[in-house]
């Protein structure tokens, strides 16, 4: 016994049913059915097999997932008395999640698994649709799948759309990337007397009301870049083409090296729209910030070195390393234990054999002194370099200004420039100490000083004058105008 028999019903067609299938079906007391609803089942009908339905389980749960596997479950406790036959749509082994529960029942050895095939639905919609596989496809699960997984240059085939309710979920999944506008087939009973095939653009998809259980969702790939500028590949393929033998002078004679400005000026951009709270700035900037990275990466697989599979691959495989606390089994009860094991794990990964490397090195920053300066005193901290007390902070500030004041006086030129980077050197150390970075309030400074000092400007030329006849007293009341217009900040 436990033998479980699963027949496919082929794609709608009763004359498509492979003559094997049929005489099994025709041979069995008892058919197990997982629906009803399909034509060949109404061909059966009349020729007097018993079915045992599984509709009703649908009626039971929200979900589908409780509805196959109690549908599963009852198939194997009625094998442990005689052998069971059971018949799906399609193909058994395409699209049947009931199907895929049996494989893994028999893998655990809870019974014995026969699976013979009527034609795919997929072969049906093929031919309706004059499609050729071959040049790439995705099948999907409209109830579940995720836009970030569609390839817009592959034809899209979307099953499990029953209707209008789970048309209408696809369509709005589909609109995250596809226009409004764009055509989709919706194909119903591929292969039988009753197919259906009905283009509409994507925005009507859930107004078409011949839409059941019968319906796939077909979404034809893009033939213009134009239409797929959400893709991946097609930033990559653009950056390919400017960096290429046809492509533009500039970004061909770009370099890791000639690229750190604009990283550099690029994040700061970001800082910048983030500050501005505009959320249209900021999926700019953070676009420009990724151009940077995909140039790099073009740059990278040129030269043999690493390309942009290497970059996503070291980062996703760095994220899982550093969170066993979500992709393993440690347990952590607090954000402090997080960071902790977060610095642990670095430490290891950062393991070297040299035990006479500085413990600063790697934290310098060639276009940042403040942020090279934060990153020593960052790292000496951890070490316990570091005051004890907030007030020693402040003590050391005032200091290290005094003796600035002094050099001012009577040091020559080096020992300014040497007591006023002590000076800058206490004031990171001080704002490091309040967890602020002193990169980002000298971007927040230049930015102010930038605003007002254009408020300056423009009020200037309003007036007929230039900055060589406005007196100083007048120029320092339109920066206080500015000031105030910014709320006094």
């Amino acid at each position: 016994m436990n033998k479980v028999t699963v027949l496919g019903l082929g794609a709608g067609d009763f004359n498509q049913l492979p003559m094997g299938v049929y005489r099994q079906l025709k041979a069995t007391s008892t058919l197990y059915v997982r629906t009803m609803d399909h034509p060949v089942i109404e061909e059966l009908r009349m020729e007097n097999l018993q079915f045992i339905s599984f509709d009703q389980v649908y009626e039971k749960h929200d979900h589908f997932l409780p509805v196959y596997e109690e549908i599963t479950e009852t198939l194997i406790q009625a094998s442990i008395d005689d052998d069971v036959v059971y018949a799906v749509p399609g193909h058994p082994l395409v699209a049947e999640m009931t199907v895929q529960l049996l494989v893994q029942a028999e893998k655990e050895g809870r019974i014995q698994l026969v699976v013979e095939g009527g034609q795919s639905f997929l072969d049906a919609i093929f031919g309706a649709l004059r499609i050729d596989p071959i040049d790439g496809f995705q099948l999907v699960d409209g109830s579940t799948f995720s836009i970030h997984h569609v390839n817009m240059n592959n034809h899209l085939l979307i099953a499990q759309v029953y209707d209008q309710i789970s048309a209408s979920n696809v369509k709005l999944t589909l609109m995250e990337k596809y226009d409004a506008e764009y055509p989709v087939t919706i194909v119903t009973a591929a292969g039988s007397s009753g197919e259906l095939l009905q283009t509409v653009p994507l925005f009507e998809l859930d107004h078409v009301a011949t839409i059941n259980n019968l319906t796939t969702v077909y979404v034809p790939p893009v033939t213009d870049p134009l239409q797929a500028t959400k893709e991946w590949s097609t930033l990559r393929d653009i950056i390919a083409k400017l960096r290429g033998p046809e492509g533009c002078e500039w970004d061909k004679a770009q370099t890791h090296a000639t690229l750190k400005r604009y990283l550099l000026e690029e994040a700061h951009e970001v800082l910048q729209a983030i500050d501005e709270d505009d959320h249209d700035h900021i999926i700019e900037e953070f676009g420009d910030l990724l151009m940077i990275v995909f140039m790099n990466a073009q740059i990278g697989e040129e030269e043999g070195f690493f390309n942009l599979e290497d970059l996503i691959e070291g980062v996703t495989t760095k994220m899982i390393r550093r969170h066993p606390h979500v992709f393993s089994d440690v347990t952590v009860n607090n954000v402090e234990e997080i960071n902790a094991n977060w610095e642990k794990i670095k430490k290891e990964e950062h393991a070297t054999d040299n035990k006479d490397e500085a413990l600063l090195a790697g934290e310098y920053r060639a276009e940042s002194a403040l942020q090279t300066s934060y990153n020593y005193q960052k790292k000496a901290a951890k070490l316990n370099f570091e005051w004890s007390t907030t007030e020693q902070y402040w003590l050391k500030c005032q200091e290290e200004w005094l003796e600035f004041k002094e050099a001012l006086e009577k040091g020559t030129k080096a020992q300014q420039l040497d007591e006023l980077g002590d000076v800058l050197t206490t004031i990171v150390n001080l704002a490091r100490h309040y967890k602020l970075s002193a990169e980002e309030a000298m971007l927040h400074g230049n930015a102010k000083f930038a605003k007002r000092f254009g408020f300056v400007e423009q009020q200037v030329k309003a007036t007929g004058k230039d900055f060589s006849t406005a007196t100083i007293d007048e120029l320092l009341s339109l920066w206080q105008q500015a000031k105030e217009d910014e709320g006094g900040q």
